[in-house]
């Protein structure tokens, strides 16, 4: 499984970015998808996942703000980020497993992209 993010760059805090990730190698409408992010010094943590189903989950931090979706014609996942905040500045991944389970929890993901870069300023 291939996974190619796109889409980051330098925002204003309050501006929309979308991020998305194309798939290749296998379909994503059977897997668990997420995305997660890495600032500098910190640890990975997960931003939002979404299941088979379509069930979504999302960290506390970007409940309201952040949504995630897939299109399975075009094996692409999606991050809306809308009214960013500085403190959402960090290196996004996006990431897939096998399984019906789409926790927050980056260990269990096995596949990953590149990253992309994002950059919210005040």
């Amino acid at each position: 499984v291939q996974l190619v993010e796109s889409g980051g760059g330098s925002v204003q805090a309050g501006e929309s970015l979308r991020l998305s990730c194309a798939v290749s190698g296998d379909t994503i409408s059977t897997n668990c998808m997420g995305w997660f992010r890495q600032a500098p010094g910190a640890a990975r943590e997960g931003v939002a996942s979404i299941g088979s189903d379509g069930r979504m989950t999302y960290a506390d931090s970007v409940k309201g703000r952040f949504t995630i979706s897939k299109d399975n014609a075009e094996n692409t996942l999606y991050l809306q980020m809308n009214s960013p905040k500085p403190e959402d500045t960090a290196m996004y991944y996006c990431a897939a497993r096998y399984g019906y389970i789409c926790p927050l929890y980056p260990s269990v993901y096995s596949y990953w992209g590149q990253g992309t870069q994002v950059t919210v300023s005040s």
